[in-house]
C-alpha cells in the first residue's frame, strides 16, 4: 500500500542487524507480508521460508522474488493457528506482528544457537494516529525481554522512530539468541 510507510524497505532495526545474517542461513520470516525482509535475506543468500496469511501480499512477494531471480518458498497458513511441521531456523525474523499466546510456538523453530530479530510496536503507538490500536497488538514497556525468555538478549531497543512522511512510530526491538552466547 503506497500510504504505508514502511512498505518496501527493511526495518531500520534489520538493516543495522543484518551483517549478522551468512549465505546458506535458514531463515523463517513470520507476518511476512509482501516480504520486504524475505526479499532482504533471501538477496544475502538466505534459505527463506515466508509466513503469512494475506493470499495478495504474498502473490505480490512471489512476483517481486521471481523479478529479482530469488529463491523463497512463501506459504499461506493462518498464524492464529499451530504452524505446521518445519525443520528448525536459524533465524526467526517477526516485524510489526505480535501474538503472545503463539510466540513460545515460535520460538520453538529456532535451532539451538538460533536467532530472533523482532521489531513490533508498543502502547505508545495509540498516540501517534497510526498503526495498531488494540492491547493485543501493543507491547508495555519493557515486556519484550520477558516474552521472548529464555532467550539471550543481545541487543533491544524502545524507541520513537521517525519515518518517510513525517510520521513516527513508537516500537521495540530485540536481537536474541537460543542458548548462551560466547565472546567472539
Amino acid at each position: 500500500c503506497s500510504s504505508d510507510p514502511l512498505a518496501g524497505r527493511p526495518s531500520t532495526w534489520f538493516t543495522w542487524h543484518q551483517h549478522m545474517v551468512r549465505p546458506g542461513t535458514r531463515v523463517l520470516d513470520l507476518a511476512c507480508g509482501s516480504g520486504r525482509h524475505s526479499l532482504a535475506v533471501a538477496r544475502l543468500g538466505c534459505r527463506v521460508t515466508a509466513v503469512d496469511r494475506d493470499a495478495e501480499r504474498l502473490a505480490a512477494g512471489r512476483q517481486e522474488a521471481e523479478r529479482q531471480h530469488l529463491d523463497i518458498t512463501w506459504l499461506r497458513h493462518d498464524l492464529e493457528t499451530p504452524l505446521p511441521s518445519m525443520e528448525p531456523f536459524d533465524l526467526v525474523l517477526i516485524f510489526n506482528y505480535l501474538d503472545r499466546a503463539r510466540l513460545p510456538d515460535v520460538l520453538a523453530r529456532l535451532a539451538p544457537g538460533g536467532w530472533l530479530i523482532m521489531e513490533t510496536f508498543l502502547e505508545a503507538q495509540r498516540r501517534l494516529g497510526w498503526g495498531p490500536q488494540r492491547d493485543e497488538h501493543l507491547l508495555a514497556p519493557g515486556e519484550l525481554p520477558r516474552l521472548i525468555a529464555p532467550l539471550t538478549v543481545i541487543h533491544g531497543r524502545e524507541a520513537l522512530e521517525p519515518l518517510p512522511g513525517e510520521r513516527w512510530r513508537a516500537v521495540t526491538s530485540i536481537v536474541a539468541r537460543k542458548g548462551p552466547v560466547r565472546a567472539p
